[in-house]
């Protein structure tokens, strides 16, 4: 799944997401941690990545594996 990048706050290193049919997404710390980025920024793509259980795991770059 994907989307765009609606909020970012470098501090606590969570944010939202916008999925590609307007749905509002929060990620937490944990999930952007998970990524192995420094940052974000509005506007960009990402691949959403989710547990077993349905909760956020990982936000990636769609190129990076």
């Amino acid at each position: 799944m994907q989307g765009t990048v609606a909020t970012f706050d470098p501090d606590s290193r969570t944010g939202s997401l916008l999925l590609d049919d307007g749905t509002p997404v929060d990620f937490d710390r944990a999930a952007f941690d998970a990524s192995g980025l420094r940052l974000l920024r509005l506007g960009q793509r990402v691949r959403l990545e989710h547990g077993e259980d349905g909760t956020l795991r990982r936000i990636a770059i769609p190129t990076m594996p």
